[in-house]
Parts: structure tokens; sequence; C-alpha cells
């Protein structure tokens, strides 16, 4: 399984109008999470300013097709929406670990 990075940025008004779609995003984001494939997602600043949600799936179709689904990309509170694969090296669940040099 590899690791992909889905990145939003939101709308200047996107704290403003997020609770009219809150719900039907968060439903989505759970569905993702009970299928395994978004481990982490969230807002990012203070105040929100873009948001970070973190898949771990075969494809970067995976991200891209809940973005265009979610009811902030739908319903324009997130302004520009992108996916990047993640190459993690490090930590229990990096898809491709790599140790240090004289450590097991």
């Amino acid at each position: 399984m590899k690791h992909f990075v889905l990145i939003y940025d939101t709308a200047p008004d996107y704290l403003q109008r997020r609770a009219e779609f809150r719900s039907a995003h968060l439903a989505l984001a759970w569905q993702a999470a009970g299928r395994a494939e978004l481990l982490l997602g969230g807002a990012v600043g203070e105040p929100a300013d873009s948001a970070l949600l973190l898949f771990r799936c075969e494809s970067a179709d995976i991200p891209a097709a809940f973005a265009k689904a979610d009811p902030y990309v739908v319903n324009g509170l997130v302004t520009r929406w992108q996916v990047k694969p993640w190459h993690t090296v490090v930590g229990e669940e990096a898809a491709n670990p790599v140790k240090a040099e004289g450590t097991s």
C-alpha cells in the first residue's frame, strides 16, 4: 500500500459556510476511514485555511474520487485540491521503511 496526501485550499468563507455541509463531508470521510483508505484528516491552521487528508491505498484515484464527491469541493468551500504521493520511510506505518545504518 502507498500513502497519498489530499491537500485542500479552502475559500475565505470556509469557516462560516462549513456547518451547512459538515455532516455530509464527515459521513463521506468516515466511510473512507471504515474502508481503511483514509487514515487521518482535518483542517490546518489557526484559523483554518487549508486541510490535509492522509490516505493509504494503491492508487491516487481513490483520494481523487473522494475529493470529487466531497460536499466541501462540490459546493465551493474548497477552492483547489491536489493529490500527492507521500513516500513514507520512517515509522511503523511507513510504506517503504528505511532503517538508519547500525539500527535493526
